[in-house]
């Protein structure tokens, strides 16, 4: 561990992936992405003529590391066509390593407009969206809940 990881956490990881409206890429849309640990952080993107979007991990240092206590983190991403704002990605975040969120794997999600919202759980920490990408969802009897619904 080098001088500069002392306290050093993940609170998003690295994300990439395709926004689409059913099946069709969504061109030029702001992507906000926002997290909640000590204090509110919120950064943007756009989508590029494929619908295509990256954004870099986000890391916080604090002491908070080393105190015996829970590590939790509110994850938030929006879409935002026009003067339409979509909620494509909610989450909790529990653990400070990076790809905590896919089991280790890259985070690399297709997340469709169209889509209704799902809710599961990945080693324990609760996903609600329209995003879909490479992790096995947590075999609990929470997988089954239907948590947000747009009506």
């Amino acid at each position: 561990m080098s001088i500069f990881d002392v306290g050093k956490m993940c609170t998003f990881s690295k994300i990439s992936g395709v926004i689409l409206n059913n099946g069709e890429p969504v061109t030029h849309a702001q992507v906000i992405r926002e997290t909640d640990y000590e204090k509110k952080f919120t950064d943007q993107t756009t989508t590029d003529e494929n619908g295509y979007f990256e954004m870099p991990a986000l890391f916080v240092r604090s002491i908070a590391k080393y105190l015996p206590q829970e590590f939790v983190v509110g994850q938030l991403i929006k879409v935002v066509i026009g003067d339409r704002e979509e909620q494509i990605w909610s989450g909790v975040k529990r653990t400070i390593d990076e790809n905590a969120e896919s089991r280790g794997k890259p985070l690399v999600v297709s997340c469709d407009l169209a889509n209704e919202k799902q809710s599961f759980r990945v080693d324990g920490s609760l996903f609600t969206g329209k995003c879909q990408w490479d992790v096995e969802p947590d075999k609990d009897d929470y997988s089954e809940w239907k948590l947000f619904s747009d009506e």
